[in-house]
């Protein structure tokens, strides 16, 4: 199958990030772009910015006539849509051609150099820094990211068509789709338990998608793991590896150790060592790429993150608020070490999402320890995304085994009073459900309190 026979696409799921990518790379393409979403968001919103053509209902009647010839068009569906979708039902019961999101990204990178990123943790992080500094190296690349990238306000950069970086995700085992010549894996701690049953399983996906690499191709693996390829970590020695690491004036100054000689006098601006051995990573396969040591050094030195990941909301001497889509125990470590090493010694109160019924109950104990750390704990109601509830698993399950000194169960609507009750001088919202869409109405709120 081509995807240039298809003059139309329709995106059953179209405002999900991965997804919302995917419609803009084909309308940039000049191909006809429709779709379906349950609600309208930030990424929906740019997309009928761009003359797309949105519905929010689940019904036939609202699909444009010309989307209904099974010859003419391609359908694209992400995982997180229900089997129950009278959309997608359609179309799997007319004959036409029904891809998965990640199917489609693997036949836009199979033509292509593809540098895949993949992990359970860092992987839009690393994937978002590498499409920049091979921006700014004027290499020819695509590059689809998971996030909204705060330097192009898009989660698509476009600079040619050579080479595609892409974040390999493991749901579904979607990974499995791409075909990299490079490929990284930043982490394999346990996840996905409803889709992969153990760890184990989990960990062996990570290896299969490893053998998808070309024969000529690298995999970068971070130093802490157990599998073999072209390692990278701080100050150790790794085959690349951050040295004489300081911060002076919030941002991280370094020197890049690579197998054969030293790069000096780097810049990177996001907290947190576990954001500076993304940026190590990307650097490394920038690198072993062909841009130089010039180009790094400006890229990373502009590189600004991606939207909620450790995003600052307000940033002021006597208050600090933080955004963050961490919705893992390690993810939710990696934000508290963040937050004690740019804020030392000031109380933090997290407000913390937990999403899936699943995940609460696979990693309930983990999930008390790390938010255990905090000095207040708000916890907001699971966000189900596209499960079902579990019998006896829910926020107040979660919020008795958490052992930090203040801690307490709120709704979305009492949340500003609450948190200003506390008066914390640090301020953390962490999770990947709709938590999101309360930051910027809770920010406005908090400068004018």
């Amino acid at each position: 199958m081509k995807l240039n026979t298809y003059h139309n696409i329709y995106f059953v799921g179209i405002g999900g990030i991965g997804m919302s990518a995917l419609a803009k790379y084909f309308h940039a393409e000049n191909k006809k772009i429709s779709g379906y979403d349950k609600t309208s968001s930030d990424n929906t919103k740019t997309l009928e910015d761009l003359g797309i053509n949105i519905s929010y209902s689940d019904d036939i009647e609202t699909i444009h006539p010309k989307y209904l010839q099974p010859s003419d068009t391609l359908v694209v569906y992400t995982p997180a849509i229900p089997n129950s979708n009278v959309i997608l039902k359609y179309f799997n019961s007319n004959h036409f051609t029904v891809l998965k999101r990640s199917e489609i990204l693997g036949m836009i990178t199979k033509d292509t150099f593809c540098l895949a990123v993949a992990g359970t943790h860092g992987k839009t992080t690393t994937t978002s820094i590498l499409g920049h500094l091979m921006f700014e190296a004027n290499q020819s690349m695509t590059a689809f990211l998971g996030g909204i990238s705060e330097n192009y306000n898009s989660n698509l950069i476009q600079n040619g068509s050579k080479a595609t970086v892409v974040e390999a995700d493991e749901f579904d085992r979607s990974f499995m789709t791409l075909s990299p010549n490079f490929a990284c894996i930043t982490s394999m701690d346990a996840d996905h338990l409803d889709i992969y049953g153990d760890r184990e399983s989990l960990k062996q996906s990570f290896l299969d998608f490893s053998k998808n690499i070309s024969n000529d191709g690298k995999l970068f693996v971070h130093e802490s793991l157990s599998v073999k390829g072209i390692t990278y970590g701080l100050e150790s020695n790794a085959n690349y590896a951050a040295q004489n690491i300081k911060i002076v004036e919030g941002a991280y100054h370094f020197d890049l150790k690579t197998p054969d000689s030293i790069l000096r006098n780097f810049r990177f601006h996001l907290p947190g060592s576990h954001n500076l051995n993304n940026a190590v990573a990307a650097l490394a396969m920038a690198w072993e790429f062909g841009c130089t040591e010039e180009k790094l050094q400006k890229g990373l030195n502009s590189y600004r993150g991606v939207k909620r990941r450790f995003s600052y909301k307000i940033k002021e001497q006597s208050f600090v608020f933080i955004d963050d889509y961490a919705h893992h125990p390690k993810e939710i470590d990696a934000v508290y070490q963040a937050i004690t090493e740019m804020h030392p010694n000031r109380k933090v109160t997290a407000v913390f999402q937990p999403h899936l019924f699943s995940r609460t109950q696979d990693f309930g104990d983990e999930f008390a320890h790390s938010l255990s750390v905090f000095d207040a704990v708000l916890l907001l109601e699971i966000y189900p995304a596209r499960e079902l509830p579990i019998s006896g698993i829910n926020a107040s399950w979660l919020l008795e085994k958490i052992t930090a000194p203040f801690k307490k169960l709120v709704t979305k609507s009492a949340l500003f009073e609450v948190i200003k009750t506390i008066d914390n001088p640090v301020l953390v919202t962490m999770g990947a459900g709709d938590i999101g869409t309360l930051v910027e109405p809770l920010s406005k709120k908090l400068l004018h309190a």
